[in-house]
């Protein structure tokens, strides 16, 4: 998920936790939810709702003029610092032992891969078309879950994961003599092997979430995964240098970094720490919204009745399935 952001979905959150209370706000530096109101964090959700969307578009915009895991890497390494100064102002510890591999682990799927391959797709798939793509991450979710668990799914789960599924197939119906292209068809694989990563590195947060601080190891995730992937450009000779990148590519850093990182990042705690998961979780609906709205108005990407009726088709297979999966827990 080109921006792919927080990766909280099985960490303990309002009315759903699976740690202690005092652990939990052990972890959380901020300690929103003393000062929080339902007001304020519907604000914020509305703010992460709408950011997360437009970091589609502006991952597009800078990748349209530079290398995009060079851009990718710039991005990750400025947010994580912004994150691990905060949070050592804070008083966080650095991980001991480990726990470094958990990040490491956590680093490499969420933001080497997920992120960085997802900001690569972009370049030559429009920004709406990656976002929905990214959406569908809860899908996989099951189809993994398959291989590795017992459990029998639900019939809800099973309808949600065929009308998501029919969702996707209505919006590439717009997009089948795309495919002829190979610069679509590999922009395609690299959105869907991002999807994957994000995908399994869910899953290996809800199993070792209670071993470290999931806040500062955000920013300390970004931090090392921006340095290797700027090395690798560097290595790979696919770098553009610093004097000649211009300023929209910049722009698209920065924007990334500030609304997309920073603020939206805290907004989301905030929103997380003062209302139901399930309410929270709407914004993995609507930003998919924001992004193809956004990007038929600023880059006339397609917007027809099947893209439009596929969008509102997959995400509510993505939403059945999630509903599912919450009354598992």
């Amino acid at each position: 998920m080109n921006t792919k952001e927080p990766n909280f979905s099985s960490l303990p959150t309002h009315g759903k936790s699976n740690v202690p209370g005092r652990y939990f706000t052990y972890l959380n530096p901020f300690n929103f939810r003393k000062h929080g109101t339902k007001a304020k964090a519907f604000i914020a959700l509305l703010l992460v709702c709408f950011f997360w969307g437009t970091t589609w578009v502006a991952s597009k915009e800078a990748v349209s003029h530079m290398p995009a895991l060079q851009m990718a890497g710039m991005r990750q390494f400025f947010g994580g610092t912004c994150y691990i100064l905060f949070f050592l102002l804070k008083g966080a510890r650095f991980p001991k032992g480990k726990e470094w591999r958990t990040i490491l682990v956590l680093g490499f799927l969420n933001f080497t891969l997920s992120n960085g391959l997802s900001t690569w797709g972009v370049k030559y798939i429009s920004a709406g078309l990656g976002s929905i793509i990214g959406a569908i991450f809860p899908l996989w979710l099951v189809v993994i879950g398959l291989f590795g668990s017992q459990t029998k799914l639900q019939n809800k789960t099973i309808l949600g994961l065929l009308i998501g599924f029919a969702g996707i197939c209505i919006i590439f119906y717009e997009h089948l003599n795309d495919f002829f292209n190979g610069d679509f068809r590999f922009g395609i694989f690299l959105s869907l092997a991002a999807t994957w990563s994000w995908a399994f590195g869910t899953l290996y947060t809800k199993k070792h979430a209670a071993s470290f601080n999931p806040y500062f190891s955000l920013g300390l995730q970004m931090f090392i995964s921006g340095i290797a992937l700027i090395s690798t450009t560097h290595i790979s000779n696919d770098a553009l240098p610093y004097k000649e990148i211009p300023w929209q590519s910049w722009a698209g850093i920065a924007y990334l970094v500030i609304f997309g990182s920073v603020i939206s990042f805290i907004a989301y705690l905030y929103a997380l720490q003062n209302l139901p998961t399930e309410q929270v979780s709407i914004y993995a609906y609507i930003n998919p919204i924001v992004a193809v709205l956004l990007g038929w108005i600023l880059f006339g990407e397609m917007l027809t009745p099947f893209i439009i009726a596929g969008v509102l088709v997959t995400l509510y297979g993505v939403y059945l399935v999630n509903r599912s999966i919450m009354k598992m827990k």
